[in-house]
């Protein structure tokens, strides 16, 4: 879907990227993440050619970007950012449908389109289509600024630092929607962070740059897991590895079949290990009854087998 080879960047003759070589698959969750200079959000303004590379080449479905005329290729890529650029002066409707008015969709079409997005987001169409910006919350504008990123089913979404500017609560609601829509739909995403915990959420594949380089690639288990150096372990937190690791791991092959003792606390089947543990602290508990969708018990989880080396039958 999109490939870097050889790519290099400089500003006032410093290296921000410096012969970098990656290939992101078709859907695909990709995060570049690194500390500030590292050359996340370059690589990512590479791809719609916000700014354009010195040296090596990068291809969108096999073709060479300058191939494509700009516009068109901005069309086919849509771009949310941490400020979100909602025109102030336009409708939720009107802001959402700017690229495909650019595209010349009719209006029909358009409005199933917002109808459809601001469903998907959680907001009302008929309450939210005809507000302004500044009538909703940080997280709304964000909110409608990701669906106007989407409103054309671009091949590619980019997103920069998209929910850096969000209050906790706000931001981790809004990752989990990007995790259901991206599950949903297939789409590649290519996201840009510093925050680790996102990432590893988030990817299904983590870049971690460092001086414009490639430190590590993999997915989070492996990043986790292997480490691929001390820049690499330091970046991640070598405090709360393991609890890291906890996060990405479930709790349902750990599920013993006997219940657990009446008044245990619950917890859903679905739940990581890390939510367990978490669970099992609050309520002083060392056994917890899990939970399917319907609220019905399935079995327990003892505290001893998150740390065991073989799950329980």
């Amino acid at each position: 879907m999109i490939e870097f080879q050889n790519i290099s960047k400089s500003y006032d003759g410093v290296l921000a990227i410096d012969g970098l070589n990656l290939h992101i698959a078709k859907g695909e969750l990709v995060v570049l993440i690194g500390p500030s200079g590292s050359g996340k959000s370059t690589a990512l303004k590479l791809i719609n050619r916000m700014l354009d590379h010195d040296s090596g080449r990068i291809l969108f479905d096999g073709q060479e970007i300058y191939s494509f005329d700009v516009r068109d290729l901005r069309r086919r890529m849509g771009y949310a950012i941490q400020s979100v650029g909602l025109f102030p002066h336009w409708t939720v409707a009107r802001n959402i449908a700017t690229v495909p008015q650019l595209l010349g969709w009719s209006r029909e079409r358009m409005a199933q389109r917002i109808s459809e997005l601001l469903t998907l987001f959680g907001m009302a169409p008929e309450l939210f289509r005809d507000r302004y910006p500044h009538q909703l919350s940080g997280g709304q504008q964000q909110r409608v600024g990701v669906a106007r990123a989407l409103a054309a089913d671009p091949a590619v979404l980019l997103m920069d630092e998209p929910f850096g500017a969000l209050d906790p609560v706000t931001r981790s609601a809004l990752q989990m929607e990007l995790k259901r829509i991206h599950q949903t739909s297939g789409k590649t995403i290519v996201l840009v962070t510093h925050d680790i915990d996102e990432a590893l959420l988030l990817a299904n594949k983590i870049v971690l740059l460092h001086r414009g380089r490639i430190e590590q690639i993999g997915s989070p288990l492996e990043l986790l897991s292997n480490p691929a150096s001390d820049f690499v372990l330091d970046f991640i937190g070598r405090a709360d590895l393991g609890i890291k690791l906890l996060s990405l791991k479930p709790v349902a092959p750990l599920m013993r079949s006997t219940p657990a003792p009446l008044g245990s606390p619950r917890l859903s089947h679905s739940a990581t290990q890390r939510e367990a543990v978490a669970s099992l602290a609050a309520h002083a508990a060392s056994v917890l009854t899990l939970m399917n969708e319907e609220g019905t018990a399935l079995g327990s989880l003892h505290a001893s087998d998150i740390f065991a080396s073989k799950p329980h039958g």
